[in-house]
């Protein structure tokens, strides 16, 4: 077993960053002063939990000229795209610092006469938030702000790709001083992970990553009753109707399938578009895309850089492969961009017509800079293709129906319904998914619910 893990670059290869992986007395030690500390951290009051995950939030923000060369770095996020990922973090963090007094509040229900009664929101313990590197920020902040707002101690394990950012999580902590046990991070290879799980050091588990990563970690719980969140694959469609805005549809439609190198779990992957839209729709997808510079995420042009590794990057070349030979047509042809080449994690974006549901590339998570699109001829049509899916994060409407919107919504097997724009959280609404895509929520009053347990409290105030 290596004794260390290290962040490989997917810019040139090069080592970011390389730390030992956590010994037994480490974890045994780290795990002891999270349960120690808890108690003390949730009889502080919600405001003093605010004041300290505030002044973190804002130490987190100082940070941003280191932030965002080490995410250019580490995986493959352009310097002009890197400040975006800290002003997500700040909006979700800020909101559910905001709406804890609310989300925390006791649930009381009517009034009955000479009885007191009422339901507290309790703290689990221990929160174990493990994340992934595609969002590096974004996703750990889902759950470790409201952990710490809920009343739990965190402790943090960070992608191998991305242990800098667990480092710049405990540095904002430290900075906001909050109290030794409260936060902590760990690097931790993937048996590791699975020991603490199984061994009952942990009392919620919030994992953002793979179907199977969900599936070793529901293993590794079993037994346990454990909380378990699990944030999984994606294979996220739109769908555009006759009326809708095609130039907002198109604009909105290729950031959403190649922003990040389409390695987003709600990136748009598939694309559905009505028949009476379909050529001005296609030809104007073709040319935008055509716009992207791929290169080196460190200089400033580019729009497009690498996935964060070349096996990545081959598995989708793959599925592009395999639909062309099974009659898909690809419109972008590589050589437009002289960084693409195989073997490499520098992967030119594609658009696929003449797609199909047997294709893995309309069916299996691509993770990548392609999309596949399809004519239809119905809104019914396009149900039935967005839902034929393991997967149901989100899904994109592009309308100016905002009642069909909705009807069309409701039939849809989605965490989330979004008209007129994609791949975007918002806070103030739950985070969640269906089918293949895991379980729990995170973000919004939901979100509080998950990382908390309720408490019933029934007083009879009148004996006689």
């Amino acid at each position: 077993m290596a004794d260390s893990i290290s962040s490989i670059s997917p810019v040139d290869g090069s080592v970011v960053a390389k730390r030992a992986v956590a010994s037994k007395k480490q974890v045994a030690a780290t795990f002891a002063a999270a349960r120690a500390a808890q108690k003390d951290w949730a009889n502080l009051s919600i405001k003093e939990r605010a004041a300290y995950c505030s002044k973190a939030v804002d130490a987190m923000l100082a940070m941003k000229d280191e932030i965002v060369p080490e995410l250019a770095w580490s995986m493959g996020r352009p310097v002009r795209y890197g400040a975006g990922e800290l002003r997500g973090f700040e909006e979700r963090a800020r909101h559910m610092i905001a709406i804890a007094p609310e989300a925390l509040a006791n649930l009381t229900p009517a009034p009955e006469d000479g009885f007191e009664r009422f339901i507290t929101r309790e703290p689990v313990g221990i929160v174990f938030t493990i994340a992934p590197w595609n969002y590096p920020y974004l996703t750990t902040v889902n759950s470790v702000i409201p952990a710490l707002m809920a009343g739990n101690t965190v402790v943090l394990k960070h992608a191998s790709h991305t242990l800098l950012v667990a480092e710049r999580f405990q540095k904002a902590f430290d900075k906001a001083g909050l109290p030794k046990g409260v936060f902590q991070h760990l690097v931790l290879n993937h048996e590791q992970t699975g020991q603490i799980i199984s061994s009952g050091l942990v009392n919620m588990v919030c994992f953002t990553g793979s179907v199977e990563g969900g599936r070793v970690i529901e293993r590794a719980a079993a037994g346990r009753f454990l909380n378990v969140g699990l944030e999984l694959g994606g294979k996220d469609p739109a769908y555009v109707r006759p009326d809708a805005n095609i130039q907002h549809a198109i604009e909105n439609l290729v950031d959403g399938s190649f922003f990040n190198s389409g390695q987003s779990c709600c990136g748009i992957e598939r694309i559905y578009v009505h028949k009476d839209l379909w050529k001005p729709f296609i030809d104007g997808f073709i040319d935008l895309t055509k716009t992207y510079v791929l290169g080196s995420p460190l200089e400033e042009a580019t729009t497009l850089g690498p996935m964060i590794k070349a096996d990545a990057a081959s598995f989708v070349r793959k599925q592009v492969a395999s639909a062309v030979r099974a009659g898909a047509k690809a419109h972008i042809d590589p050589k437009l961009f002289p960084k693409d080449k195989k073997g490499t994690p520098y992967m030119a974006p594609q658009v696929l017509t003449a797609v199909n549901h047997q294709m893995s590339v309309m069916r299996d998570e691509s993770f990548g800079p392609v999309v596949g699109i399809m004519k239809v001829s119905s809104d019914e049509e396009a149900v039935t293709l967005m839902n034929d899916s393991p997967y149901g994060l989100t899904a994109a409407l592009w309308t100016e129906d905002a009642k069909a919107a909705k009807a069309i919504g409701a039939r849809i097997e989605t965490g989330t319904v979004f008209m007129n724009r994609c791949d975007y959280l918002d806070p103030a609404l739950a985070w969640t998914g269906v089918k293949d895509t895991g379980r729990g929520a995170t973000l919004s009053t939901v979100g509080y619910e998950m990382l908390t347990r309720p408490k019933s409290f029934h007083l009879r105030t009148r004996t006689a």
